[in-house]
């Protein structure tokens, strides 16, 4: 290693390095990374580090050199931020059990199920379902589809007539099986000839009504082989021997009821059941009775020819809707009740045409399908029908005059007659007062002549000549007259010879 060689010093820098140096920024430390790689292999060779360069006073370096560029310090490195934890990823979720496994049907040597898919599918779709079933007294359950099934029923097959099997159903994906749902019992394995199904009579698929006292005697035939258990409910308790009787058959179930009261009302239920094959029918049965009459019924107001009435439903409906209400009236004087409305479903009404100087009470009956509450409810009040106070006053008319000069209404025609042969002359008049009539011939009038008659009936004037010859032929005038004035019609007749 070669010697260092000394360094002699200016008298300014001693006069610099007695005086305080300013402080200087510390360089930054160097990398881990250089350091690291800038160590030598040979751990016995370290290579010298440099000297330090002489402090030069700041006064003599202004003047020799040009002043340093201040170099900024880097800021220092922020210390790498911990990151968080990972969550652990989610676990795949199988789908539910399927719902609702029942049996569909049952042969010699297979059974048929039905269930409902699951209500989540999980994290994937369902791929199809496991059925398995395990005999009686065994532990192992055994597969039996080979295949998944993709639909919610299945037919297992290949069994053994008379044994018993537990059955159960999965649902399947890829995040795996879901819980199994399995039926609540064995299963006997035996061939049924006929399902149980009940032939319910239409008029039983309504509500039944019977009135109280009456027998019910309901007749439902069914079918089913072998011979299924019937079960009879009401209201969905066991039947009460005491209230009704049921007779049963291999073809048809009764039941009676000697004498209905209104307690029997209810919703009976039967039930034919071949092991877990069951077909139920429900019959809605009704025991009703009479209603009771209205509560209560209030005149309201009295008007003219009118009376206004008001009543309240009955307390009693007799187990049974109320369809209307018959209203009837009565006069004071007579008693006697009419009908003046029927199957009035209202609870309000306006009488009319009621007789003046009258007084009437109302009753009023509630109705239903079993027919007229036995009883009424009564007005308490009368109704009043009071005559109008009021005095007559003639009307005043005008004088009519009737007066009327005459007027012929029909007149004379002209006619030809045979000589010899008596003719009349006819005409009709009008006037007021009475005209006076007057027959002239050829404009002379015609007086007391005994050829001549006239008459005057009922305003039809005649004249009649008796025995004409061609000496009375003419112009015939006939002039009424009165204090009007006149009028006067005239005609040409004609005597001709005979031939």
């Amino acid at each position: 290693m070669p010697a260092k060689m000394p360094i002699k010093k200016s008298p300014a820098a001693k006069a610099a390095q007695s005086k305080p140096a300013a402080p200087a920024a510390a360089p930054p430390p160097p990398p881990a990374e250089e350091s690291s790689a800038k160590v030598p292999d040979n751990p016995a060779v370290i290579p010298e580090t440099p000297a330090p360069a002489p402090e030069v006073p700041a006064a003599e370096a202004s003047a020799t050199e040009p002043a340093p560029q201040a170099v900024e310090a880097p800021a220092p490195e922020a210390p790498a931020e911990e990151k968080a934890p990972e969550p652990p990823a989610p676990k795949d979720e199988p789908p539910s059990a399927p719902g609702n496994l029942s049996l569909d049907g049952i042969e010699a040597t297979s059974i048929s199920l039905r269930w409902k898919t699951p209500e989540t599918e999980g994290t994937f779709a369902i791929d199809g379902y496991l059925i398995e079933y395990k005999k009686e007294g065994s532990t192992e359950w055994v597969s039996a589809n080979k295949e998944l099934s993709i639909s919610t029923h299945y037919k297992i097959t290949n069994l053994t007539t008379g044994e018993k099997i537990l059955v159960r159903v999965k649902a399947v994906s890829k995040a795996g099986n879901s819980d199994p749902t399995a039926l609540d019992h064995e299963v006997l394995i035996r061939e049924i000839v006929d399902r149980p199904k009940i032939r319910l009579p239409r008029y039983l698929r309504q509500t039944f009504v019977k009135h109280v006292g009456e027998a019910v005697n309901l007749v439902i035939p069914f079918q089913g082989k072998p011979k299924p258990q019937v079960t009879w409910t009401k209201n969905g308790q066991p039947l009460d021997p005491k209230q009704a009787s049921v007779r049963n058959s291999d073809s048809d179930s009764i039941l009676f009821i000697r004498k209905a009261e209104r307690k029997d009302s209810g919703v009976y239920e039967l039930s034919v059941q071949i092991d877990d094959l069951v077909d139920k029918a429900k019959i809605d049965i009704k025991i009703a009775e009479r209603p009771g009459p209205p509560k209560s019924i209030k005149l309201v107001d009295v008007w003219g020819f009118n009376a206004a009435l008001e009543w309240t439903p009955p307390g009693d409906d007799g187990n049974a809707e109320i369809t209307g209400y018959t209203l009837q009236k009565s006069d004071k004087k007579t008693g006697e009740w009419f009908t003046v409305l029927e199957n009035y479903r209202q609870t309000n009404c306006t009488v009319s045409d009621l007789i003046i100087g009258n007084s009437y009470f109302f009753r009023v009956f509630s109705e239903n399908l079993c027919g007229l509450s036995e009883k009424s409810t009564v007005t308490k009040a009368c109704a009043v029908i009071k005559k109008a106070e009021s005095t007559y006053k003639p009307p005043e008319y005008a004088e009519c005059t009737l007066a009327e000069a005459p007027k012929f209404t029909q007149a004379l025609n002209d006619r030809t007659s045979t000589n010899g042969y008596t003719t009349k002359l006819y005409c009709s008049v009008r006037g007021s007062p009475k005209p006076k009539v007057v027959w002239m011939k050829n404009q002379m009038e015609i007086r007391e002549d005994p050829k001549f008659r006239s008459l005057v009936n009922q305003g039809v004037c005649s004249l009649e000549i008796r025995k004409p010859c061609p000496f009375d032929g003419g112009v015939y005038t006939c002039k009424a007259i009165n204090s009007l004035g006149e009028a006067t019609v005239d005609c040409k007749l004609c005597i001709k010879a005979p031939q």
